[in-house]
């Protein structure tokens, strides 16, 4: 099973990604690690993405989720995973489950202000709202709402997937 944990730049992603995979076992994988360097550098200088610079990246993404299903391999994906379309671009099977955090603004600003060391401009979040297509009851994505800890969040998710070592 790969378990793709999405949502806005600073919404904990990662954070919630990594004490997941770490309680179950799993591969971690974080999807900032496959962008391209011309994305990064595009980031970084505050220019928000289009949805052709991240059709390779979506691709990779792809591909690592179909490797690690053939290899029979559970893993945790942080990724932003923002629209619809690159939602179902990353839903390799049945096995891929999707996991939205969502918080507010204000919430996501206020994380965003204590984060350190990623190469994403702060300036970019109105843009990340922007292009956020929150996730419909079609999809069967479980929406988890921040404001418990990373560990409450971490534990809500293993009992809705009903995920264990």
């Amino acid at each position: 099973m790969i378990v793709v944990i999405f949502g806005v730049t600073a919404a904990g992603k990662t954070t919630v990604g990594q004490l997941l995979a770490r309680e179950l076992g799993w591969e971690f994988y974080e999807a900032d690690n496959f962008h391209s360097a011309d994305n990064v550098k595009k980031m970084k200088r505050g220019v928000p993405l289009t949805d052709e610079d991240r059709q390779p990246w979506l691709g990779r993404l792809r591909e690592l989720i179909e490797r690690c299903l053939a290899a029979g391999e559970n893993a945790v994906l942080a990724c932003s995973a923002l629209k619809k379309a690159y939602r179902d671009r990353l839903r390799a099977s049945r096995e891929v489950k999707f996991v939205f955090l969502r918080g507010n603004r204000a919430r996501i600003s206020e994380q965003l202000q204590h984060r350190r060391g990623h190469f994403m401009n702060p300036a970019l979040l109105d843009s990340q709202f922007e292009d956020l297509e929150e996730p419909q009851s079609s999809e069967q994505v479980l929406t988890v709402d921040l404001g418990g800890s990373p560990h409450d969040l971490v534990q809500l998710i293993k009992a809705k997937l009903r995920l264990q070592r």
